[in-house]
């Protein structure tokens, strides 16, 4: 049993100084999971809502649970969350307003890691921020989205091209393409 799961343990069992252990051992992969799945300013929030999130559920915790993917996983769901709230947020002021956003066009020829990645598809974001950002297996990431492994492995992949095109594109044009806003989930 690693550290995390048994850190897990001793707080589900009521142990403070645990849980306190477990909340420094799991808060910087939470915040950085935030951060690059929806957007920096929020990570701080998502991060807090997600480890509370987590605390509610240590009752479930065993000696066989991945501590750290059961973790993140959390914080994964609480970021799509989010982001589907926002989406709905977008639509409901569009239809308010009767009319299409303006997009103001980016002035600026540098790229930021944060924008290409809130550019590509949301399980391809997924796939990438785990693997690539937050420095987890293939499996580990797998677990957390609830698919095979393959499709972790085509996800981080198609990720790269995306932002490969996107950088090309954005150096062709000398301006940046605004986020897309996907509806697709779970797939």
């Amino acid at each position: 049993m690693d550290l995390l799961t048994s850190t897990a343990l001793k707080a589900r069992d009521g142990d403070r100084v645990a849980l306190e252990g477990l909340m420094r051992l799991v808060q910087g992969d939470v915040w950085r999971l935030c951060k690059y799945m929806v957007d920096a300013q929020s990570a701080d929030d998502l991060a807090q809502d997600a480890l509370i999130k987590m605390i509610g559920s240590l009752h479930r915790v065993t000696a066989e649970h991945n501590v750290r993917a059961w973790t993140l996983g959390i914080a994964r769901h609480t970021c799509l969350d989010e982001i589907r709230r926002r989406q709905r947020r977008r639509r409901l002021q569009k239809d308010y307003e009767g009319t299409r956003p303006l997009i103001a066009e980016a002035t600026d020829t540098s790229i930021d890691l944060r924008e290409l990645i809130s550019s590509i598809d949301i399980d391809r974001r997924d796939a990438f921020v785990l693997t690539q950002l937050v420095g987890l297996s293939y499996e580990e990431v797998a677990a957390i989205c609830e698919c095979p492994i393959g499709t972790v492995r085509s996800r981080v992949a198609r990720a790269r091209l995306d932002i490969q095109t996107l950088m090309t594109t954005s150096n062709e044009a000398g301006t940046f393409p605004p986020p897309q806003a996907t509806e697709k989930y779970g797939n």
